[in-house]
């Protein structure tokens, strides 16, 4: 038996889970709770969160985990996203989701308000539509009554966190995913927010990953890095600081960890991001559409009556030829849900590039594209940091896609290790353990995650073939960039 149990509540793009991780002084063990869909509601042309439905699952989960005697508990979700209470602490609409057209040319209408290169000076942040910034500034574009009435905001986790314990602060590490928050200063960018006509008084306290919030029931309530990616990169197996990164879900977040924040010009114009991470680091990072392209061609499968696993789909890819069209997963046009596939053919078309038509030809395209697409982002963070790489880690879900792990070899030149597949729950959970005594710091917590069995390692093969198909890869890209600027 464990010595001490701790609950990580995660809150992914697809699912949510509470999960139970014990430590016994030398290994981790984890035990799945409750696993639920996160599912989106779309309402008067609005696509939204259901957060009342998340609400009450992480209650069951919670539920069903005191048994276990938990000496705490810890959320982590998404970034951006968020919700606003009013004087009485209530929550004014449901959560609206990043991918809602909302912030549709929001960034043009802030850049004539402050320039793109003021606000990477006060945010250093990657420049994306779904960022916080951009859907508060929708708001104020639109006159939105919400804002008039709203007392404060909270990101995703943080509104979690205050109905678990009443309290109204944001973590660090998800408040600097809003572009919103200024590491010089330490705290949210008041001279930004003031130019863009967004309440200031609105924006709570800012905590550090670690902190003790308060408790639910009788049990603790920890921050962990509550932005999903801070507790990933956290759990990291390295034992030497000349790694990079890959966390791999929905989105692929790219990058290095690094003492200080870098917002130069190169960094301005490589449009890296700069998130906060646990105890005094940085992830220089960039996202990358990660599996939703896969998830989307999928789905559009399946309604179609081709309903196969993802297992399915990587065994149809292994079998088609190899490289024979790319493209930019960055693109604007898989941003959207929607029918990838097609959308996928008709980017190959218009761009002469052979047209995959089979399922497992698409499933190839998607998979080498985001391993080109991972090697220019390498690349990019790499010369903004001045920082050298000798391994690639991909923690995460989209570790279990051995075929995509080897093309990451293959693209990058570099020696991959994979795992674990769990790295957001453990790193949240590592993070509590932390802070309740059971474990010294972040380099005692990685080394624990390096000794665990399932970690994998994948040599680059091919290297050659991939260099030639990264030199299409970077002209298309170079155009997709073009056509969005």
């Amino acid at each position: 038996m464990a010595d001490k149990t701790v609950l990580a509540v995660d809150l992914g793009a697809e699912s949510g889970r509470v999960m139970a991780v014990g430590f016994d002084g030398r290994s981790l063990h984890l035990q799945e709770l409750h696993r639920f869909p996160n599912t989106t509601v779309t309402l008067n042309g609005t696509l939204h969160w259901n957060f009342l439905r998340l609400w009450d699952d992480i209650k069951i989960g919670i539920e069903k985990g005191k048994v276990l005697k938990p000496a705490s508990i810890g959320v982590d979700t998404w970034g951006v996203d968020f919700g606003l209470l009013d004087s009485q602490g209530n929550l004014i609409g449901n959560p609206v989701h990043y991918r809602d057209g909302r912030t549709t040319n929001m960034m043009q209408t802030a850049f004539r308000k402050v320039s793109k290169a003021d606000i990477f000076a006060q945010t250093g942040i990657q420049f994306m539509p779904i960022n916080t910034l951009y859907q508060l500034l929708s708001l104020v574009e639109s006159g939105s009554p919400q804002l008039q009435i709203a007392d404060t905001f909270l990101t995703a986790p943080d509104l979690l966190n205050y109905w678990l314990t009443g309290v109204k602060v944001c973590e660090f590490s998800n408040a600097t995913t809003t572009q919103l928050f200024n590491p010089t200063t330490g705290t949210w960018a008041t001279a930004l927010i003031d130019k863009l006509g967004i309440p200031s008084h609105i924006f709570p306290e800012i905590v550090l990953p670690g902190t003790r919030l308060g408790s639910y029931e009788g049990i603790p309530v920890i921050a962990p890095a509550c932005h999903d990616t801070g507790s990933a990169v956290a759990a990291v197996p390295t034992t030497s600081p000349d790694f990079a990164y890959i966390s791999s879900g929905t989105w692929s977040l790219v990058g290095l960890e690094v003492d200080n924040p870098i917002w130069t010009t190169e960094a301005l114009a490589a449009n890296v991001t700069n998130e906060g991470g646990v105890y005094g680091t940085y992830r220089l990072l960039k996202n990358v559409v990660g599996l939703w392209i896969l998830q989307q061609c999928r789905a559009t499968w399946a309604a179609a009556g081709d309903n196969y696993s993802y297992s399915e789909l990587v065994k149809l890819a292994e079998q088609a030829r190899p490289l024979t069209a790319v493209f930019n997963p960055n693109d604007p046009i898989f941003l959207q849900p929607g029918d990838h596939p097609q959308r996928i053919r008709d980017f190959c078309r218009q761009t002469n590039q052979p047209v995959p038509e089979t399922i497992g030809a698409v499933v190839r395209c998607v998979l080498e594209s985001l391993a080109l697409a991972y090697r220019e982002v390498l690349e990019l963070v790499q010369t903004v940091a001045n920082q050298p790489v000798s391994t690639l880690h991909i923690v995460g879900g989209g570790t279990q896609n051995r075929l995509l792990n080897q093309l990451t070899a293959n693209a990058t030149g570099l020696p991959v290790v994979t795992g674990p597949i769990e790295a957001t729950v453990i790193g949240n959970a590592l993070v509590q353990f932390i802070t309740l005594g059971e474990i010294a710091d972040l380099t005692q917590a990685r080394q624990i995650v390096a000794e665990m069995d399932e970690l994998r390692r994948y040599e680059p093969v091919d290297t050659a073939v991939w260099d030639e198909a990264y030199g299409r890869y970077q002209q298309l890209a170079h155009q997709t960039s073009q056509k969005s600027a």
